[in-house]
């Protein structure tokens, strides 16, 4: 599975991942994004790399989530 992670050096707050992601993302009051804490379904893995590529300021990744064993 893989989660959504934002680089905050790199975020200027444009706002595109809330407008392609809105289910998973959301702007706060000064337009910075706030991402769901969860993993990225596979059905969603698309439009979640579409908006990685898409990230002006190149803040927004795709990490791969690592299972561990209780």
């Amino acid at each position: 599975m893989k989660k959504l992670e934002i680089d905050w050096t790199r975020c200027d707050g444009h706002g595109l991942c809330g407008t392609l992601l809105p289910d998973d993302v959301w702007l706060d009051e000064w337009g910075f994004p706030v991402i769901r804490d969860r993993e990225i379904t596979r059905g969603e893995q698309a439009n979640a790399r579409r908006a990685v590529l898409a990230c002006p300021a190149l803040a927004l990744r795709l990490t791969r989530t690592v299972k561990r064993d209780s």
